[in-house]
C-alpha cells in the first residue's frame, strides 16, 4: 500500500501494494495461511464429493469467438479458438495469446493463462474475475477459491474465468529476483538512519538495481505491464470467450482495470461489479495518504474491540495503545529484534505484519497473538504474519511473482518523483494523517522514480459514457481502499451505483453480509440495479 520502496512494511514497501490481493488472512495459530485466500479452499474441496451428482451438460471444449470487426493486425487475436483442458475438479484450463504492444500488434505475442469453472445451471455467460494487487493472481483465486471468489448463484449462472493479467503468474510474466535477493529487497535493513540523506540513497541505489535485474529478467514486457494494456486483453478475452459484452467482478486494484476498460470500451460494458473501489484520479502520494489514515482506523477500530475483551497485550484506552505500538516501532527501527532463521525484524517488516491482519476483522485475535510474542521480543510469529503478505514459503520460496508484477504495473501506472525536498513535504503530511504508522509508509516515490520504464499517461477521473449501469462496492472502514475512493468512483462514473456496507475489512461481496451479495448477485445475474444506496 503506499509505493514502492522503503516506508510501509517489506524493504523496499511492500505496503506500497496500493490494493492489496483480495485476501482472507485466515491465520490458525502461528500459521498463516497465505494469500490466494485459501479459507475458500476448504469449502470447494468439501462440496467436490457431491459434485458428479449434479453436473450440467458438458461445457464446450472449444471456445466460439463473437466475430466482431477489428483491424487486421488485431484479427488473428479476436478469431483464435481457445481450446480447453480439464485440469482437475471440475475446472478446464487455456492459454490465449494478445499483442504485446496493443498500439503495433503485429510485433511480438504475451501469453494469457485462464482457468474456467462451467456454470452449473442455466448459462447467463461468462464472468471474468480478477483478485487485485496489482499482481494478483486470478487463475488461482478461481482455481484455488472459487467459493471465496463467487457464491453458488454466481457459478450457477456464470462460467466463473479466472485470468492472469500480463505480467502476472502463469501468464508472460515479469521476473527480477532469486528468493535470497528478495529476502534482502523485502526484509534487509539500511544503514543509514531513517529520512537521512544516506537513506534516502541507499534506497536508490536498491531500487535502481532491482529495476535494472527486472529489465535484464523479464525483457520488452516490462514496459508493457500497464493498466491500459491490460483493458484491453480483457477485451480479447470477452471476444474470444464468445462474449458480446464484458461481466467483470473486480475486487481492489481489479477495480481500475474494469473502470479502465469501461472508459476504453463503454459500448462493451456489459455487468461490471467493482467491490473495494480504487479512485483513478488519485495520485501515488494521495493513495498512500489516504491508505495510511485507513490502516491508522482500522488500527484503532482493532484496539477499541481488543481492550473491551480479554487476552489484550495492551492495557488503558485507545491512545495509550497507539502509544505503546508507536514505540514499539520506533524501538525496532534502530534495535530489530533476530527471529530463529536470523532475519532481523525492524519497523518495515513489523508494520507488515500489523497491518495484514487488518485486511479483516476475524483476524484479529490474531494480531493480538503477534503484539503479545513481539512486546516479549520474539520475532518469529511477525515473520510468519509479513511472510503470508509477501507471498513466502516456510522454506524461503516465493509462492509467485506477485511483489515484482505489483512494483512494475504500478511504476508504469503512477507518475514518481525524485525531489527528497518533495518527498520530504508529503512524508509529513503521511505522518500528520497518520502519527502512529505514518512514518514508515514514507518515500515510497524512490522504488519507481528511477524505473526503466516511466508512466506516459495521466491520472484522471473515469466517466465511462454511455456504459451500461456500473455497480461500485465499498466498505466505510476498508483500510486497504478506503470507502471515499468508492464513492469517488461511483460519482466520477456516468452510471455508477453505490452499494455502502457499513463495516470493517477489505471488500464486502460474498462473505457475510446477505444485503451486499443480494445486491452484487441480482446485479450480475439480472442486471438489476439499486434504485437507491442500500446501505447494508
Amino acid at each position: 500500500m503506499t509505493s514502492p520502496t522503503h516506508q510501509a512494511p517489506r524493504k523496499r514497501n511492500p505496503l506500497t501494494r496500493r490494493t492489496r490481493l483480495r485476501t482472507a488472512p485466515v491465520l490458525a495459530g502461528k500459521t498463516v495461511l497465505a494469500r490466494t485466500t485459501v479459507a475458500a479452499l476448504v469449502f470447494a474441496l468439501g462440496l467436490t464429493g457431491c459434485v458428479p451428482l449434479f453436473l450440467p451438460q458438458q461445457a464446450p471444449t472449444t471456445s466460439a469467438p463473437t466475430g466482431e470487426k477489428v483491424s487486421a493486425a488485431l484479427k488473428p487475436f479476436y478469431s483464435q479458438v481457445l481450446k480447453w483442458k480439464d485440469c482437475g475438479d471440475g475446472l478446464q484450463c487455456t492459454t490465449a495469446s494478445a499483442p504485446l504492444d496493443w498500439t503495433d500488434p503485429g510485433t511480438e505475442k504475451v501469453d494469457l493463462a485462464l482457468v474456467r469453472h462451467p456454470a452449473t445451471g442455466t448459462r447467463v455467460g461468462s464472468l471474468l474475475v480478477n483478485p487485485g494487487g496489482p499482481g494478483g493472481s486470478g487463475y488461482d483465486f478461481v482455481k484455488e477459491s472459487l467459493d471465496y471468489a463467487t457464491d453458488a448463484k454466481l457459478q450457477a449462472g456464470f462460467d466463473v474465468v479466472g485470468f492472469d493479467p500480463r505480467g502476472v503468474g502463469r501468464s508472460s510474466s515479469v521476473t527480477c529476483y532469486e528468493p535470497a535477493q528478495m529476502d534482502e529487497y523485502l526484509y534487509g535493513l539500511p544503514v543509514a538512519a531513517r529520512g537521512s540523506d544516506a537513506w534516502i540513497q541507499e534506497l536508490t541505489v536498491a531500487a535502481a538495481d532491482f529495476g535494472d535485474a527486472c529489465q535484464k529478467n523479464t525483457g520488452a514486457l516490462l514496459g508493457h505491464v500497464d493498466s491500459v494494456s491490460a483493458a484491453h486483453d480483457l477485451d480479447l478475452l470477452r471476444a474470444v470467450l464468445g462474449d458480446k459484452k464484458l461481466n467483470f467482478l473486480g475486487y481492489s486494484y481489479g477495480t481500475f482495470l474494469g473502470a479502465t476498460y469501461a472508459e476504453l470500451y463503454p459500448g462493451k460494458v456489459g455487468r461490471l461489479a467493482l467491490d473495494g473501489a480504487l479512485d483513478p484520479s488519485t495520485t501515488n502520494a494521495d493513495v498512500t495518504r489516504v491508505q495510511a489514515t485507513g490502516f491508522e482506523n482500522a488500527l484503532r477500530s482493532y484496539l477499541a474491540d481488543c481492550l473491551a475483551g480479554e487476552n489484550c497485550p495492551f492495557d488503558g484506552s485507545v491512545d495509550d495503545a497507539m502509544a505503546t505500538i508507536g514505540a514499539l516501532l520506533a524501538s525496532v527501527d534502530v534495535s530489530p529484534i533476530t527471529a530463529t532463521d536470523g532475519r532481523q525484524l525492524g519497523a518495515n517488516t513489523l508494520l507488515t505484519a500489523i497491518i495484514y491482519p487488518l485486511y479483516q476483522a476475524t483476524a484479529w485475535p490474531n494480531l493480538s497473538e503477534m503484539f503479545t510474542s513481539v512486546l516479549n521480543g520474539d520475532a518469529d510469529v511477525a515473520f510468519q504474519f509479513a511472510d503470508g503478505y509477501n507471498g513466502r514459503s516456510a522454506d524461503g520460496k516465493y509462492l509467485d511473482n506477485s511483489t515484482e508484477a505489483f512494483m512494475a504495473i504500478n511504476c508504469v501506472d503512477y507518475s514518481y518523483n525524485a525531489d527528497p525536498a518533495l518527498m520530504r513535504a508529503q512524508a509529513a503530511e503521511i505522518e500528520a494523517a497518520a502519527p502512529t504508522i505514518g512514518k514508515y509508509m514514507t518515500f515510497g516515490d524512490i522504488g519507481c522514480a528511477n524505473w526503466p520504464y516511466k508512466f506516459t499517461g495521466e491520472r484522471s477521473q473515469i466517466k465511462a459514457e454511455g456504459a451500461a449501469p456500473i455497480l461500485v462496492v465499498g466498505t466505510t472502514n476498508d483500510p486497504a481502499t478506503p470507502y471515499v475512493w468508492a464513492q469517488s468512483l461511483a460519482d466520477q462514473l456516468d452510471s455508477g451505483a453505490l452499494v455502502t456496507y457499513t463495516g470493517e475489512g477489505h471488500t464486502a461481496y460474498n462473505k457475510s453480509n446477505a444485503c451486499v451479495n443480494t445486491a452484487v448477485d441480482d446485479y450480475l445475474l439480472k442486471g438489476a440495479v439499486p434504485a437507491s444506496d442500500p446501505m447494508c
